[in-house]
Order: C-alpha cells, then sequence, then structure tokens
C-alpha cells in the first residue's frame, strides 16, 4: 500500500507509541485520526499538521461501542476513506492472581480485548465496501508468554492474537489484511518508572541488552500497512526477548 494520501486512524494516539506511530504514518504523508478517552493536545496535533499532512482528534472510550461508531461516522463526514487502522490503546492493572478482582480482570479484557473488537466491527462495514483495508493490533510478548501479576494483561493480548488471526481469515475475502505487533520492553513513560534494579533483571533477559523504542515499533506498523502479502501475523519486537 502507498500511504500517501491515505487516512489513518491510531487510538491511544496522544502519547508514546500510539503517537509514535501516528507520526511515523504522517511522514509518509497519511492523514492522521488521533484518538484517546480525552482530547489530544493542540501541540500534539500540531505536532502532527507540522508535517503536512490533515489531522483530526477524535475522543472516543473504545470500551463503548456507541461512541465507537460515533467515531468512526466522524471519520466518515472528514474524509471519504479510512484506510489503515491501528488498535493501539490499552491499560494496565497488575496484581497477582490471588489478590485480583473480577473487576480488576474484566476492566483490562474491556479496554483492551474488547476495545479492539468494537474498533474492528465498528470499520468493517465501510471497509467492506470499500473493499480494501489494514487493521494493525498492538498485542505484547506478555501475550506470548504470560508474566506473575499480570494475567488479565496476559489475556487480553493473547485474546487480540486469536482476534488478529480471524479477522485476517474473515476479510481477506474483500481485500483486508489484519496484523499484531507484540512489542517487548519498549523504553515509555511506563517503563521509565521501573527501579534500576528491576531494569538490570530484565536487560539481562534481553539477547540485545537494551530497551526498544517507540520509533522501532512503528517501523514495525509502516511494514505491515505497506506489505500487501502479509497478513494474520504477529510480528515482535523484543530484542530477541522471546526468540525459541
Amino acid at each position: 500500500m502507498e500511504l500517501s494520501g491515505k487516512t489513518v486512524l491510531v487510538t491511544g494516539s496522544t502519547q508514546g507509541i500510539g503517537l509514535a506511530i501516528a507520526q511515523a504514518f504522517a511522514k509518509k504523508g497519511a492523514a492522521i485520526v488521533l484518538n484517546g478517552r480525552h482530547a489530544a493536545s493542540e501541540e500534539t496535533v500540531q505536532s502532527i499538521k507540522q508535517l503536512g499532512v490533515d489531522c483530526w482528534d477524535i475522543s472516543a472510550d473504545i470500551t463503548n461501542p456507541d461512541t465507537v461508531k460515533a467515531m468512526i461516522d466522524q471519520i466518515y463526514t472528514v474524509t471519504d476513506h479510512l484506510d489503515v487502522v491501528v488498535n493501539n490503546a490499552g491499560i494496565v492493572n497488575d496484581k497477582l492472581l490471588n489478590r485480583m478482582s473480577t473487576d480488576d480482570f474484566a476492566t483490562v479484557i474491556d479496554t483492551n480485548l474488547t476495545g479492539t473488537f468494537n474498533v474492528i466491527k465498528a470499520c468493517l462495514r465501510p471497509l467492506y465496501k470499500q473493499r480494501s483495508g489494514v487493521f494493525i493490533n498492538l498485542a505484547s510478548v506478555i501475550g506470548l508468554t504470560g508474566n506473575i501479576g499480570q494475567a488479565n494483561y496476559a489475556a487480553s493480548k493473547a485474546g487480540i492474537i486469536g482476534l488478529t488471526k480471524s479477522v485476517a481469515k474473515e476479510a481477506a475475502m474483500r481485500g483486508i489484511r489484519c496484523n499484531a505487533i507484540a512489542p517487548g520492553m519498549i523504553d515509555t513513560a511506563m517503563t521509565a518508572q521501573l527501579g534500576d534494579k528491576v531494569k538490570d533483571g530484565i536487560l539481562a533477559q534481553i539477547p540485545l541488552k537494551r530497551f526498544g523504542q517507540v520509533e522501532e515499533v512503528a517501523h514495525a506498523a509502516l511494514f505491515l500497512a505497506e506489505n500487501d502479502y502479509v497478513t494474520g501475523q504477529t510480528v515482535t519486537i523484543d530484542g530477541g526477548l522471546t526468540m525459541q
């Protein structure tokens, strides 16, 4: 897919990995729809527009199917096509299983997995009419390996991988592709809060001996959007952490 002139929606794109992905697509000439539960800052919107493309900021709670549908409807009032949808929005709520409540589990599933489903479902009808489009879903290496204190997060991200494969099989007949990215330890505001001892322990398990950069995840998203013969795949960006 040639990205210049395309329209790209990135959920959870007001900061971190989501914003880096939005900026990477903008640099390729794509118009960007930013999304978060709350409005993006004017500075963030301008950082995209300064790259010479259109940028719209549409707030929506992806756990609510009605607000998601309203967001997609709004996108089609400012443009007549939506070409790439990056499902990046997600949360964590880490606790050991014996301390994790049903609500602790459900809240993470609702945002990470059901939220991704809500966005995909709302987009399918217009993309089917176009007979084109790409979904890129942000999973995690934790969805591949599991992790202590992250049963809810691991379940949500493993679910995204299964959802990705199912969407890829269903939508292929309409010319629509669906892939996932599973980042490992990426240098973000969240990982910056880890203590030095914890960081050293993680780095000892990573063959490349460093955390990844948000731009490296963004480059993977570009690859999955541009390569028209890749679908149903999960690309790990983890410095070799989960190699087998």
